[in-house]
């Protein structure tokens, strides 16, 4: 059996701790605190800020197996850019990210795939349809974070484990392609 080590990122309320929920085979350990009147101004959830109660301080930590074969262990990172030192830390000996958004606040996504492009990391970026709602395509959302055509673009309802699953799957596919055109580069 091999373990690979994955990374769920993405802006602030997109959805990054419900997607490891919704995998994970086991109790996922999760640091949710309240938020409380101190992240006034800082934290915006924008239109889910009625149901946004808790937020990521720390990290998120799941297990999910891809096959017989394949355990995935999934590490949450906090959206908050104030947390993004955390980031470093979590994707140490990952074979990629999944870029989760919400494409009412896209903006917030901005800064997670400019990490993983600046570190060369593989992402795949997985479009959250809250309510299960499209309201942008793939390519409309490809073309306004400027993302580069190899790395596939998706729609996902992160409380679905099938849709949680099949990002999962479409990035280890994309980051083993990855490692091994490099892998091909370098002895060719």
């Amino acid at each position: 059996m091999k373990t690979v080590k994955v990374v769920i990122a993405g802006g602030f309320a997109a959805g990054k701790t419900t997607f490891v929920k919704a995998v994970s085979d086991i109790r996922p350990f999760t640091t949710e605190a309240p938020i409380t009147e101190a992240s006034i101004g800082i934290d915006d959830a924008g239109v889910v800020s009625d149901r946004k109660t808790t937020t990521t301080v720390a990290m998120d930590f799941g297990r999910a197996p891809l096959n017989d074969n394949l355990w995935l262990y999934l590490f949450g990172t906090p959206g908050q850019e104030r947390f993004k030192f955390m980031w470093n830390q979590l994707s140490v000996g990952a074979l990629g990210a999944i870029v989760l958004l919400d494409t009412r606040r896209l903006e917030d996504s901005f800064m997670a795939v400019d990490y993983f492009e600046s570190k060369g990391l593989p992402f795949v970026v997985a479009i959250n349809c809250f309510d299960g709602i499209p309201t942008h395509s793939t390519e409309d959302v490809r073309n306004a974070l400027d993302v580069p055509g190899d790395v596939p673009v998706m729609l996902i309802d992160a409380r679905q484990k099938d849709h949680a699953k099949a990002a999962l799957t479409e990035l280890v596919k994309h980051g083993l392609a990855r490692a091994q055109a490099t892998q091909a580069a370098a002895t060719g």
